[in-house]
């Protein structure tokens, strides 16, 4: 006769009368909610098991009883880990035709930067700020406000065509998902889960008029070019009588690369050293340094109305 195991529960002493088998708890659980309820959620075995139980095996109570349970406990840990160091993360960038946006999400390590579901927290901001601004305050945001130090750059300078929007942590905590919970609900979670601390310190909204495309992004190249994730990220608004070609993305990665401080005029004098070239256009093109990108923009018949850069820890490293 085959031996059951026991499984030992909290409080009940083994050495008592008092235990349950395993094959209660099975009979009492339907195998199939059960499966589909650990796929749906993630959550181990034994906690889907205790929410289809708890639930007379109602697959759709037992999830929302165990997102509930997971978010307090995912408050409950922010809650403990908020005095962390956050130097790490990821930038993450979202173009959804003339709507465009780029975020900066910090975690601990390099290692939780990895993570596949801290990956999924910073692209789904990332993607909610593009596509979602109604929680937002339009009296707090920061319109036409560019967080760069060049006093050339074209959003400063209130002449750029782009209507773009700077968003604080406060902000970006308070802002609405489409699943109904805040991105400072969706970051708990995802710290509960992990259990290192995160942060949401900025983000961008950029939109682009009739006549002017956007572009983006990251680096390093991500494996699924539909999540533009990395250490570093980029949005170039371009303006272009026909299609962008691979320059565009080629003027992204240079944006990225080589960091100018302002885009510049053909009039504006040069740097002595090219080396120390700060005005976009007439810095040696990081993919053919043998011309300057102005006449790459030249040849190509485009024109970079804007852009925005983000490095992930930069402003920790200012401060």
């Amino acid at each position: 006769m085959a031996t059951l195991s026991l499984l030992r529960l909290p409080g009940i002493k083994m050495g008592g009368s008092r235990f349950l088998h395993v094959g209660q708890i099975l009979a009492a659980v339907d195998k199939s909610n059960l499966a589909k309820l650990r796929k749906r959620t993630g959550f181990s075995i034994s906690n889907c098991k205790k929410a289809l139980d708890m639930h007379a095996n109602d697959i759709t109570k037992a999830e929302e009883w165990l997102q509930a349970e997971a978010q307090a406990q995912g408050w409950a840990k922010a809650s403990k880990l908020s005095g962390r160091t956050t130097a790490q993360g990821l930038v993450g960038v979202h173009i959804d035709g003339p709507v465009g946006a780029i975020l900066e999400v910090n975690c601990e390590t390099d290692f939780v930067a990895r993570n596949e579901q801290f990956r999924s927290l910073v692209s789904q901001a990332a993607k909610e700020c593009a596509v979602n601004t109604s929680s937002l305050r339009q009296d707090t945001l920061l319109k036409g406000v560019c967080q760069c130090t060049s006093s050339s750059c074209q959003i400063q300078s209130g002449i750029s065509t782009i209507h773009v929007e700077f968003m604080s942590e406060e902000q970006l905590k308070g802002m609405v998902a489409s699943d109904g919970k805040t991105l400072a609900d969706h970051l708990a979670l995802v710290i509960g889960v992990i259990g290192e601390n995160m942060s949401l310190p900025r983000a961008a909204r950029l939109v682009a008029p009739d006549g002017v495309q956007l572009v983006g992004y990251s680096h390093p190249t991500p494996s699924d070019e539909t999540k533009l994730l990395g250490k570093f990220g980029a949005i170039l608004a371009l303006r272009s009588p026909g299609a962008l070609t691979e320059v565009a993305r080629q003027l992204c990665l240079h944006v990225i690369g080589m960091n100018p401080k302002a885009i510049g005029n053909p009039d504006d004098p040069k740097a002595p050293n090219s080396d120390d070239e700060m005005l976009l256009i007439h810095q040696e093109f990081l993919t053919d340094p043998t011309k300057t990108v102005g006449e790459v923009l030249q040849e190509e018949n485009i024109e970079v109305v804007d852009y925005i850069r983000f490095e992930c820890g930069e402003n920790n490293k200012e401060e």
